[in-house]
């Protein structure tokens, strides 16, 4: 509460001396426990944001016992590499272990970060899954859609034939940047199956050779 001191009056018969300053006190103790009631209030009414996290499947050191190691089409398989630079590259299909097998230079293409490159590669391979999700996210919100029942019609949707598994690999001169930037296209593009693996000798065969670190001469070499 505040108190006004004003620091005594005046006697009388005495002459009159100059008005003293008044002492101004404030005190804000009331203010403090409104403040924390209001803290409290809202600290219960307000609803928490939900943390998200996001699945990603990284290489296992196990042996892989034959018979249960994961089938992937050759059609369905792109392979993302992250470089150095900032620089990403990308091929469609598989290949050896060491990468020979493909001679042919458009075979690995290089691309870059922004939604005219990467983005719209991967939009490309995924068109069809990318609309029917964006679809089922319109229906969740009109219907209020349970999210069980949107996360098993979302699955059904991956697993349709045709939709591309993408597999992505760091090169060592890669960084951590590239790999978030990576992800996140992932999510924007809606691509369902997706995994962070090792990269193999075929994939540094084949940046070298397109950097042309590798030159027809030290083939022959060899």
């Amino acid at each position: 509460m505040a108190e006004v001191n004003t620091g005594g009056g005046h006697d009388k018969g005495k002459k009159k001396t100059k008005q003293k300053k008044v002492d101004l006190r404030v005190d804000f103790t009331p203010m403090v426990d409104m403040n924390m009631l209001l803290i409290t209030f809202f600290m219960f009414c307000t609803s928490l944001s939900k943390p998200q996290t996001m699945e990603i499947n990284m290489p296992s050191r196990d042996k892989v016992v034959d018979g249960e190691e994961t089938v992937l089409k050759e059609s369905e398989a792109v392979t993302i590499i992250m470089g150095g630079d900032d620089k990403v590259f990308y091929y469609f299909g598989m290949i050896d272990e060491k990468g020979e097998a493909y001679s042919d230079p458009t075979f690995l293409k290089e691309t870059n970060y922004s939604p005219d490159g990467l983005r719209a590669m991967l939009l490309g391979r995924n068109k069809a899954a990318d609309e029917s999700i964006r679809e089922l996210k319109k229906e969740k919100l009109a219907t209020q859609m349970a999210d069980s029942t949107f996360n098993s019609k979302r699955t059904e949707i991956w697993k349709k034939p045709g939709t591309p598994k993408v597999m992505i690999k760091a090169m060592d001169e890669a960084n951590y940047k590239n790999l978030i930037d990576v992800l996140d296209e992932m999510q924007i593009c809606n691509v369902g199956v997706y995994a962070i693996v090792d990269v193999q000798e075929g994939d540094k065969f084949l940046v070298n050779k397109y950097l042309g670190l590798i030159t027809d001469e030290d083939l022959k070499s060899k």
